[in-house]
């Protein structure tokens, strides 16, 4: 998928999230594993606050899906673009765990348990990761399974 393309299927998913919280944005396929990238109404709301919504640095990181999810490096390398877990462990705590942990996954009524229901998942058994790429990181959770991977995207985070 090209930027031209990620846009335009970023307007259309756009006009989906009027009346449904989690829209398809595109599927990957990456050494023989596919993976679904789905957006919310959350993620467009905070995008749209943080003036990146459509943008080029947006919409390159969304592209930037197609690299998939690799169990054996889920660990972010510096300088590389990829889906890289988040770990609560780690210090200092940073913008991106607090958007993701404190902001949502822990949050009595952000929509999480919601998202995990419709993905017919157990709340514990999500994986909460960012989309990363040199200009932001978009975050969200992933739902494994046995030949797909599903990842659904819920904040952005510009900070470095």
């Amino acid at each position: 998928m090209d930027i031209a393309a990620a846009k335009a299927r970023l307007k259309t998913c756009e006009e989906e999230l009027g009346s449904s919280a989690l829209v398809f944005f595109s599927s990957f396929e990456r050494d023989g594993r596919k993976l679904t990238l789905s957006i919310t109404a959350q993620l467009r709301k905070r995008a749209i606050k943080d003036g990146i919504w459509r943008s080029k640095e947006m919409l390159t990181t969304l592209t930037n899906a197609s690299y998939g999810f690799h169990t054996e490096a889920s660990r972010s390398v510096s300088g590389r673009d990829g889906i890289y877990l988040l770990d609560r462990k780690f210090r200092p705590e940073n913008e991106m765990m607090r958007k993701l942990f404190g902001r949502y996954i822990d949050k009595k009524g952000s929509g999480f348990l919601e998202l995990a229901e419709a993905l017919n998942q157990d709340p514990e058994a999500l994986l909460p990761v960012r989309l990363v790429s040199h200009h932001m990181r978009l975050l969200g959770v992933l739902a494994q399974g046995k030949d797909e991977d599903h990842l659904v995207l819920v904040d952005c985070d510009r900070s470095k």
